[in-house]
């Protein structure tokens, strides 16, 4: 029996005796948990039902303890029914709860779900400029979009992952026309540069150099101007820079863990949706003004606006050019036609809430039937205490700087716990990285999307607290008991007696396994990875309470040795795999 069965008994249990006192035939009954272990496992509110039945739920929750109590079996799950308040509690039988908890875990599909079984769905985000490395807020973008993509797959979706990246315009052209006058055929490889810190560099000189000649903005249109008839040289020159900024890119992906399963590139993209305004506007759907630019009119649902008319928006300029929303519009249709998708999920920043705002609305306009399927994932802005690390380009906190930075104060921590120099510069090096990046991710990720973070370093490196660092310890730490067990001979992988398992350490370590699988399918349904990382530290600071109070190897007898070891192994699983989800990984040893 696992844990869905044993939640399956108590919900058929409520809904007989919900049937027996008031005749109603309840389906769908959610389980929660008691805030004080002494109460139970589970709970049960019924302040729904008390509000269709018109009664005190105190009231209501008592009769039906009183009626199931009355039909309980000796032999059956629960040890205890009582009600508190307007709640139901629910005790099962010790050996049952761990017994179906090491069934749970020993389940290779602990923590997975199937509700996205058959649909397919697209992740996009990053979305970076070919005109300077990635950021401190490509970072909290990327962590989110690589979370958002690993809960979705976990859930049984297909998954693509996407990118798109702004290649083209102005600012690209800053960088280009900077390297071509200043750059004395300077390369990554000669003044040994990252590519896209390289080009980055020139993006601010450009800038340096506008200040003082006004003038360069004038050749700054000619470069576009030449770029959009594909003047060959100026395409050799923008196709060379980008590939230094692409082969920087590719680096900093690889040490965030950062998966694309395709890319779109605005060069490629940008003329998409001028067919499809035209035609609109042929169908009546879009209108042209006078001066020539043709504009959509939202509905009066979309809201109106200062004068209090119906909002509208320019989708093609004057001179028939296109708009930024206007690519967006033919990229959309693109990506669900190359994939077939059911819904697409935009990572990007909250600034950008109305453009999405607006985007789905013309899409919805337009007939297309997936347009409610689209989803913008907005998140805050991440900002750093002043002073903490320098970027290599001005103001900006690049992703490289940062993990470098985070890298140092782990490699820092460790060698402060290794005072007799155990491990090799190499072991150090690769540890320190993989702490490094859980402390950052786990920050980022710790909190819900639309909340502004202040991420500070020193404490998102610290084992103490609700930090990635803390739960790869936990993690760790568990893997060292298994270890020495496994040194001393001591088996328990098929091990069912846990009778002896009673303890609140034990209980409260088990319940917060319990809960893992809900706040995942819950981080599904929300968009929102925080769940995974705030039950992941829950389970790690059960763990250690648990640790420090209730002796493993040492204890009493075999049976709770066994018993013990086999709640260890539950809570490394449950570990891993929130972490993992949150695009962490664990390490055996720290």
């Amino acid at each position: 029996m696992d844990i869905s069965e044993v939640k399956n008994i108590i919900t058929d249990k409520i809904a007989q005796a919900i049937s027996n006192l008031y005749q109603k035939d309840l389906k769908e009954l959610t389980l929660g948990f008691p805030p004080d272990l002494q109460l139970g496992d589970f709970a049960f509110g019924c302040f729904s039902l008390a509000k269709e039945l018109k009664k005190n739920p105190a009231e209501i929750a008592k009769a039906i303890a009183q009626n199931i109590v009355k039909n309980l079996r000796p032999e059956g799950v629960l040890a205890q029914v009582s009600a508190f308040g307007p709640y139901l509690n629910f005790k099962v039988k010790n050996q049952i709860l761990f017994n179906a908890i090491a069934k749970d875990i020993a389940d290779e599909n602990f923590g997975t779900s199937k509700i996205g079984q058959g649909e397919k769905v697209m992740v996009e985000y990053l979305s970076p400029n070919t005109n300077k490395p990635l950021h401190l807020g490509h970072v909290r973008n990327g962590a989110l979009g690589m979370a958002i993509s690993n809960l979705f797959e976990n859930a049984g979706y297909k998954v693509v992952k996407a990118n798109l990246i702004n290649d083209r315009g102005i600012h690209i052209c800053k960088s280009m026309l900077a390297w071509k006058k200043w750059g004395n055929g300077e390369t990554p490889e000669s003044v040994k540069m990252k590519g896209d810190h390289f080009v980055g560099k020139w993006y601010v000189r450009y800038a340096e150099e506008a200040e003082k000649n006004p003038a360069l903005e004038n050749e700054i249109q000619e470069m576009l101007v030449k770029w959009e008839a594909r003047d060959p040289e100026i395409i050799a020159l923008w196709e060379k820079m980008n590939s230094w900024v692409y082969a920087g890119f590719e680096e900093t992906y690889k040490k965030l863990g950062l998966v694309f399963d395709t890319i779109y590139y605005e060069s490629e993209t940008y003329k998409l949706g001028k067919e499809i305004v035209k035609k609109a506007l042929k169908d009546g759907i879009f209108t042209k003004q006078d001066d020539g630019a043709v504009i959509a009119t939202f509905p009066p649902e979309f809201g109106l606006d200062q004068s209090g008319n119906q909002k509208k928006i320019t989708l093609l300029r004057t001179d028939g050019t296109s708009v930024y929303i206007t690519q967006d519009l033919g990229t959309a249709v693109k990506k669900f036609s190359d994939y077939n998708l059911d819904r697409s999920i935009y990572v990007v920043g909250s600034e950008q809430e109305y453009h999405f705002k607006c985007l789905f609305t013309l899409l919805e306009m337009l007939g297309f039937p997936w347009a409610r399927e689209c989803y913008h994932l907005s998140y805050g802005m991440v900002y750093l205490p002043e002073g903490k690390m320098k970027s290599r380009e001005g103001k900006i906190v690049d992703a490289d700087d940062l993990i470098s930075s985070m890298q140092e104060l782990a490699r820092e921590e460790i060698r402060s716990r290794d005072l007799e120099y155990t491990l090799s510069d190499q072991e150090v090096n690769e540890r320190a990285l993989k702490i490094g990046l859980a402390a950052i991710k786990f920050y980022l990720l710790k909190v819900g999307p639309r909340q502004d973070i202040h991420f500070n370093p020193k404490e998102s490196i610290s084992f103490d607290g609700a930090t990635g660092p803390f739960c790869q310890y936990a993690y760790a730490r568990a893997s060292g008991i298994l270890r020495n067990a496994k040194g001393k001979g001591i088996t328990f992988e098929d091990y069912d007696d846990f009778s002896d398992l009673g303890s609140e350490e034990e209980l409260n370590l088990a319940q917060k396994i319990i809960q893992f699988p809900m706040e995942v399918e819950k981080g599904v349904l929300e968009f929102n990875p925080s769940g995974i990382a705030t039950i992941t530290f829950e389970i790690s600071q059960a763990f250690n309470h648990f640790y420090q109070n209730q002796p493993v190897l040492s204890a009493e007898n075999e049976n709770l040795i066994k018993s013990r070891l086999a709640l260890v192994a539950a809570t490394m699983v449950a570990v891993k795999k929130g972490l993992n989800l949150l695009g962490i990984e664990v390490l055996e040893k720290m």
